[in-house]
């Protein structure tokens, strides 16, 4: 039983969950969504919600300690520009954890890990990332037809070359 024991160990030493938890909480900043497990979401909830206090609150001493316990910069200047003034009038629950499905390997349960209000941002990168895909698609076929237009000159003239020959 595990009657009042606080916190996860999620199978790792200190300095290993500790690592983890910090990555995790810098990867959802500036993704905004990602997918874990089950547990891990749990577990840096806290740390998320403690993070977006400190970009609500905006003072100097503020971003030190994000800083101190986020890995990038960007991760850092997203936190205070961004989502803290998204979460200015929220006392609290900014993250939602959706649970998806498990693993076929290991029958983990899986889930996301979300910051609320992020849909919008979120069917942006969609719509950017579908765009793209059409340009590179729009790209790769007109370079297919020149290829192919440029194969049937240089047949063309090839038969032209060997008619030649023949006379």
């Amino acid at each position: 039983m595990r009657h009042k024991e606080a916190g996860w160990k999620l199978g790792r030493n200190t300095s290993h969950r500790r690592s983890l938890l910090r990555n995790l909480v810098t990867s959802l900043i500036v993704e905004e969504r990602i997918e874990t497990t089950v547990p891990k979401a749990k577990a840096m909830r806290p740390n998320v919600e403690k993070m977006i206090t400190l970009g609500k609150r905006g003072d100097l001493s503020a971003r030190r300690l994000a800083a101190a316990y986020l890995m990038t910069r960007e991760a850092v200047d997203k936190l205070f520009d961004t989502i803290g003034p998204r979460f200015g009038d929220r006392n609290g629950g900014y993250v939602r954890i959706v649970r998806t499905g498990w693993n076929k390997g290991d029958g983990a349960d899986k889930a996301f890990i979300e910051l609320l209000g992020s849909e919008k941002v979120l069917d942006e990168k969609r719509q950017k990332r579908a765009e793209t895909r059409a340009k590179r698609a729009a790209e790769t076929k007109k370079a297919m037809e020149e290829a192919e237009a440029q194969a049937k000159t240089e047949s063309g003239a090839e038969a032209g070359e060997e008619g030649e020959k023949k006379e």
